[in-house]
């Protein structure tokens, strides 16, 4: 009687066995790695010439010039979407009834200048380093670059 426990147990355990259907893939070939420079010794290169693969800093110097542009006013600090006002580190004066633009990846638009904060309390101008609150009429965001026109 034991036998036939044991045999029935077998029978159980084969039946959840699942034999797993594979597709033929192609063989891919392997190709050599390419070595750019050997360990311990000095690539060597004609003179004047910069090394394949590294940037020239034209991204660094075009940040540099929209910085000094003529007109920047600052960056957008912050942005509160609920009361669509934005915070502004001023390189440059500002004053209501200025006309200013501001411009990022998604942001494109010019406005009048409304009105100015600094601490919650309504002022005229604003100077150079002050950061300010200004009322935008459409979304901006962190880093979005704002000039005079």
């Amino acid at each position: 009687m034991k036998k036939t426990l044991k045999n029935k147990k077998k029978a159980v355990v084969k039946k959840k066995t699942v034999r797993k259907i594979t597709a033929k893939r192609k063989p891919v070939k392997k190709t050599p790695a390419r070595r750019t420079k050997t360990p311990g010794r000095a690539v060597k290169r004609p003179a004047g010439k910069k090394p394949a693969g590294r940037t020239s800093g034209a991204r660094r110097a075009g940040k540099a010039a929209a910085k000094t542009e003529k007109g920047f006013l600052g960056e957008i600090t912050h942005y509160f979407p609920k009361v669509r006002a934005a915070v502004i580190k001023l390189n440059a004066e500002l004053s209501v009834g200025d006309k200013i633009k501001i411009k990022g990846h998604t942001t494109d638009f010019t406005q009048k200048v409304s009105s100015l904060q600094i601490d919650r309390i309504a002022i005229n101008s604003a100077r150079k380093g002050d950061e300010i609150g200004l009322m935008v009429e459409s979304r901006v965001r962190r880093g979005d670059k704002v000039t005079k026109l």
